[in-house]
C-alpha cells in the first residue's frame, strides 16, 4: 500500500501546511505549475516525488520535470500531466492516446478547481488536486491525497489547507 499526496499549481508557494501532508505521504505527485523550484526541492528532501512541468514553469523545471509522467504504481496505471482537460473535454494534445489506452488513473491541474470525476467512457478515475498555491482565482487552496493498494484507490480525501490570501 502506498500513501499519496496529490497536489498541483503552487505557483512557487509552499509552507509548513503542506509539509504537515507531505510528511504523512509515501510519495508525493505534482500535476505542474510548479514554480521555483524550491518547491519541490522541499518536497524531495521529504518523500518521493514524482512532477510534470505546467505551462509557468521556466526552463530549469522543464529540464527537471517532463511534460507527462506515466508510470504504474500498485498495479495502478497513471498518468500525470498538466493540461490534460477532463471527461469529455480532453485536450486535443491528449484525446487520441488517452482514449487508445487509458490509464486507471488521469491526473491534470491548470484549471485551479478540484475534480474528482470517473469517466465510464474510458473506464479511468480523473483527478485534479485544484491549487495548493495562493496565485490565481480560486478561493480556496487544495489538494487530494488517497491510497493506492493491489490495483485499487481507496481511501480519496479533499485536503482544504485555507483561504487563498
Amino acid at each position: 500500500m502506498k500513501k499519496i499526496l496529490l497536489l498541483s499549481d503552487t505557483h512557487s508557494y509552499i509552507d509548513d501546511q503542506i509539509l504537515k501532508f507531505v510528511n504523512q505521504a509515501d510519495e508525493v505527485w505534482h500535476a505542474g505549475d510548479i514554480g521555483n523550484l524550491k518547491v519541490t526541492d522541499a518536497i524531495k528532501e521529504l518523500k518521493p516525488l514524482r512532477a510534470v512541468y505546467g505551462n509557468i514553469d521556466d526552463k530549469d523545471a522543464r529540464s527537471e520535470f517532463p511534460l507527462d509522467n506515466k508510470f504504474s504504481l500498485e498495479n495502478v496505471t497513471v498518468w500525470i500531466t498538466h493540461i490534460g482537460g477532463y471527461p469529455n473535454r480532453y485536450n486535443q494534445r491528449v484525446r487520441e492516446e488517452l482514449t487508445a489506452k487509458p490509464p486507471k488513473i488521469f491526473i491534470t491541474g491548470h484549471s485551479h478547481i478540484l475534480k474528482v470525476q470517473y469517466d465510464k467512457k474510458l473506464n479511468l478515475l480523473h483527478l485534479n488536486p485544484g491549487a495548493a498555491g495562493k496565485h490565481g482565482f480560486h478561493k480556496v487552496r487544495t489538494m487530494l491525497r488517497f491510497e493506492l493498494e493491489k490495483g485499487a484507490i481507496k481511501n480519496l480525501e479533499i485536503i482544504e489547507l485555507a483561504l487563498r490570501s
